[in-house]
C-alpha cells in the first residue's frame, strides 16, 4: 500500500523552493502637493498645512461656525484644494460639509488608516501626521453617498431611534417595571403586549379598570388564548403608584408613536424629491408573489413602489427582504454600484467577506473584519429569517449552517443577499428565483469538481460508476 505524502511547494531544478514574482512598485512620490491634514475634537481642531504655504504649518482653531469659516478662510489662503480628516464621531460632518460647499476635495478616512508614528501621542503630531500620508497619496476616503441619499439616511436612522424608543416603553410596561410588580402576568398570555389585545387592555388599566373579566374582553378573535386564561392573568394587586408608572409608559410609547408617524410624513416627502421624476414613469409594479403581513410601525404610505422607484428594481421579490430593510440598505450604500469596482469590493466594505490574515503560508487568523457598517446590520437580519425558509436561499442557508454554525451560516447568506442586492442595482434586471432542482444540481456539481480536485492533488483519479 502506497504512502500518502502531502503536496510539496513547487520547486526550482536545484531543490530550492521557487521564488515569487513580487509586482514592480513605483518609488514614493508626492502626490498631493496642496494637501492639509486635520484633527478634529469637540472643542478644538488642529489643521496641518505644507511648510512652504504658511509658518506655522500647524494652527488650531475652535469649533464654532466663526472659527470653522476662519480655517476654510485659511486653508483658501494657503492654496490647499485637498483635505483630508479621521471621521471622529459627528464632530467631522460641519467642517466637511463647509469645505465641500467651497469646493474643497474632502477625504474622510477610517482610523485603521491612521496609525501614528511611534512616540508621544499629540494633536499636532496627529494632524500632521495625516498631512504627511496625505502628501503621499496613501490615504484612501471612506465611502459617502449623495448628499440627497445622505438626507434620507439621516431621517432613516433618526426614525431607527424613534423605533427602539418604543421598544425601551414596551420593556418598562412589562418586563421590568409597572405590570409586574402588580403581578399582572400579560406576557405569559399575550405573544405582543403591544399588539392589539395587549394596547387595549392596558389603556382600559390606565382608565381605571380593575375587573379581570372585563379586561379579558377586550381579547382579539385571534389570540390563542381563552378569555377565562386571560382574565387569571389580569388578576392582581393595583397600587396607585405602580397604575402611575404604567400611565407615564403608556403615554411615553404614544409620544414617539406620534414622532415615527411624523418621521415617516417627512421621509414620503423626501423620497418624491431625491426620485427624478423620469424615474416614476416606469411601468407599475405587480401584485406581491406572497401575502403581506403587516409589521408594527410600518409606514403608512406606499413604501414599497418609493423604493421600486429610486432603485429602479423591485428587490422585494427577493427572499428574506423585507421594504424596511431594503429601505435601511438603499439609504446606506445608495443605488449607484460604480463606486465599487467589483462585487468583491462591495461585499468587502460591508464586512461580509473573509479577511483572512496569512503569513508564512499559514492562515493564522480567519473570519470577517470588525464592521458596524448599518447595511450589513440589515442583512445579518434578513438571514437570520431565512433559516427556515423554503426557498433557495433558505437552503444555501441551512447547508452552511450544518457546514460552518449558525453564526458563519448568517454572515454567509448576508454575504449572498449583498451579491444579489449589487447585481439587481448594477444591472437592473430582477431577480429571477432558481428551482430547487436546479439549486441541487449546482450544489452537486461543485461537490464534484471539490471531490476531483482532493483526488488530483493525492495523485488519484475519479471514476464514475454505472448506476
Amino acid at each position: 500500500m502506497s504512502k500518502l505524502r502531502k503536496p510539496s511547494l513547487p520547486r526550482s531544478s536545484k531543490g530550492q523552493p521557487a521564488q515569487p514574482k513580487p509586482p514592480k512598485l513605483d518609488a514614493l512620490a508626492q502626490i498631493n502637493h496642496h494637501a492639509a491634514g486635520l484633527d478634529i475634537g469637540d472643542a478644538e481642531i488642529y489643521a496641518a498645512v505644507p511648510e512652504s504655504a504658511a509658518d506655522p504649518a500647524v494652527r488650531v482653531f475652535r469649533t464654532f461656525t466663526t472659527d470653522l469659516e476662519a480655517l476654510a478662510d485659511w486653508l483658501a489662503a494657503c492654496h490647499v484644494d485637498t483635505v483630508a480628516m479621521e471621521s471622529t464621531g459627528v464632530y467631522w460632518i460641519p467642517i466637511y460639509e463647509l469645505l465641500e460647499e467651497r469646493g474643497c476635495q474632502v477625504y474622510l478616512v477610517n482610523a485603521r488608516q491612521l496609525k501614528n508614528v511611534s512616540g508621544k501621542k499629540t494633536d499636532i503630531l496627529d494632524c500632521q501626521w495625516i498631512q504627511q500620508l496625505h502628501t503621499y497619496g496613501l490615504l484612501q476616503p471612506s465611502f459617502r453617498p449623495p448628499d440627497e441619499i445622505c438626507a434620507l439616511r439621516a431621517l432613516v436612522r433618526q426614525r431607527g431611534r424613534l423605533i427602539q424608543s418604543c421598544s425601551a416603553e414596551i420593556q418598562h410596561m412589562h418586563a421590568s417595571r409597572a405590570l409586574q410588580q402588580m403581578n399582572l402576568k400579560l406576557t405569559r398570555v399575550l405573544s405582543d403586549v403591544a399588539g392589539v389585545t395587549g394596547l387595549q387592555i392596558i389603556r382600559a388599566i390606565v382608565a381605571g379598570e380593575r375587573d379581570p373579566h372585563k379586561l379579558a374582553a377586550y381579547r382579539d378573535r385571534r389570540c390563542e388564548k381563552s378569555a377565562d386564561e386571560i382574565a387569571a392573568a389580569l388578576t392582581g394587586h393595583y397600587k396607585a403608584e405602580h397604575v402611575f408608572a404604567l400611565r407615564q409608559a403608556l403615554a411615553a410609547y404614544d409620544f414617539f408613536c406620534e414622532q415615527v408617524q411624523a418621521c415617516d410624513a417627512e421621509i414620503a416627502k423626501t423620497y418624491q424629491a431625491v426620485t427624478p421624476a423620469a424615474q416614476r414613469t416606469a411601468p407599475a409594479l405587480g401584485p406581491r408573489e406572497r401575502r403581506h403581513i403587516p409589521q408594527r410601525h410600518e409606514p403608512a404610505f406606499d413604501l414599497r413602489t418609493e423604493l421600486y422607484h429610486l432603485a429602479g428594481v423591485d428587490l422585494t421579490t427577493v427572499k428574506g427582504l423585507d421594504i424596511l430593510t431594503i429601505q435601511s440598505v438603499l439609504t446606506e450604500i445608495g443605488v449607484d454600484m460604480t463606486r465599487w469596482p467589483s462585487v468583491k469590493h462591495f461585499t468587502s466594505w460591508l464586512g461580509l467577506s473573509p479577511a483572512n490574515q496569512k503569513t508564512g503560508g499559514k492562515i493564522i487568523k480567519r473570519g470577517t473584519k470588525p464592521s458596524a457598517n448599518r447595511a450589513a446590520t440589515a442583512l445579518r437580519l434578513a438571514a437570520r429569517s431565512l433559516l427556515r425558509s423554503k426557498s433557495a436561499l433558505g437552503v444555501f442557508s441551512r447547508r452552511m449552517r450544518g457546514k460552518l454554525g449558525t453564526a458563519s451560516a448568517i454572515t454567509a447568506t448576508a454575504h449572498k443577499l449583498a451579491r444579489i442586492i449589487y447585481a439587481m442595482l448594477k444591472s437592473k434586471t430582477p431577480y429571477r428565483e432558481p428551482a430547487a432542482a436546479e439549486v441541487a444540481a449546482q450544489h452537486r456539481e461543485r461537490k464534484l469538481k471539490g471531490l476531483q480536485r482532493q483526488a488530483k492533488e493525492l495523485g488519484y483519479k475519479l471514476t464514475p460508476v454505472a448506476a
